[in-house]
């Protein structure tokens, strides 16, 4: 019962969104053609359900050559690599919404999982891999919440001439296997809801401890903040 209504939630608040975001959608689209290299859209193959490959969309915010240039997969604060909508678009998680059409074409659901590049993916503990997608990817999760400051986070260490790979695959990706795996024990219309709300909030109040408050056993951060 649970996935339909989930499902059904989807397909209905992707529509509604779609709609009533498009007054903000199209100036970003007529944006992105006239600045940066002209594109719009970014299409990356990632990991999804069961672990099967799809392709996700984005609002383009590195130029297209970025995978080849310095820094390759890791993105961090005022990366040189970002074009000039880019910085706005990826602190506001803007360019995460062409996701929606992921989520009405069912590749996605609103919540759940952040989907990853199969490098990365790679990164994960093995005991993560084997159930981390066992629940569809999402435009929201848990760990997108709890590693907002993600960007933030990297630029710390690799300022300090840490390795900034190895705290991907060491420090956050075991954690991050932390948290969805505790979403999927407590998974219900009800948490989905309460992620989404916390979602909203703390992009308006990024410094909010409100994740704690509402999921009171959830794994915590024990790190670099």
């Amino acid at each position: 019962m649970y996935l339909s209504i989930k499902r059904f939630f989807d397909i209905f608040s992707s529509l509604v969104a779609l709609i009533v975001l498009s007054p903000l959608l199209i100036p970003i689209v007529i944006g992105l053609k006239l600045t940066g290299e002209g594109y719009i859209f970014y299409f990356q193959e990632r990991v999804g359900l069961k672990n099967k490959p799809f392709d996700i969309y984005k609002f383009a915010t590195m130029l297209k050559d970025s995978p080849n240039m310095k820094g390759g997969l890791i993105t961090t604060k005022k990366d040189p690599r970002i074009t000039p909508m880019g910085g706005f678009l990826r602190k506001s998680k803007i360019n995460e919404l062409p996701q929606l059409l992921n989520i009405l074409f069912g590749h996605m659901s609103v919540v759940g999982p952040r989907p990853v590049m199969q490098k990365s993916f790679d990164a994960y503990p093995e005991e993560v891999q084997k159930v981390i997608y066992n629940v569809k990817p999402g435009l929201t999760g848990i760990g997108s919440i709890v590693f907002r400051d993600e960007e933030e986070l990297i630029t710390k260490v690799r300022d300090k001439g840490g390795d900034t790979w190895d705290f991907y695959k060491n420090t956050i990706y075991p954690h991050k296997g932390a948290l969805e795996q505790w979403y999927q024990k407590n998974q219900s219309f009800w948490t989905d809801l309460k992620i989404i709300i916390i979602t909203a909030w703390v992009v308006l109040v990024p410094e909010s401890n409100i994740l704690y408050t509402w999921f009171k056993e959830l794994p915590k951060r024990n790190f670099i903040k």
